[in-house]
């Protein structure tokens, strides 16, 4: 599995912790939408698109299943995010 493409839409929002929106397209085939970047209290990390059940919960849509996908996730997406910054 190759992570294909990646695209971030910064959110400038004073006081929210979430810092933009990414899409990540896997092997030119398959695309996830709706990842949440967010600055914690360590730096910033994602969070994967869910929704809300009956019970108010949330559960995630998509997500890794593995410690190292989720790495790969991570740094694509922060690498295209960082790459924003420098074109302003």
């Amino acid at each position: 599995m190759k992570i294909t493409s990646v695209s971030v839409r910064k959110i400038e929002k004073e006081g929210s912790r979430m810092k933009g929106i990414a899409s990540v397209l896997i092997d030119d085939s398959f695309a996830i939408h709706d990842i949440r970047i967010i600055e914690g209290d360590n730096g910033l990390f994602i969070a994967m698109p869910s929704r809300k059940t009956a019970t108010g919960d949330y559960r995630d849509i998509a997500h890794p299943i593995n410690p190292d996908v989720r790495k790969m996730f991570e740094e694509a997406i922060f690498e295209e995010y960082n790459k924003s910054d420098d074109a302003e």
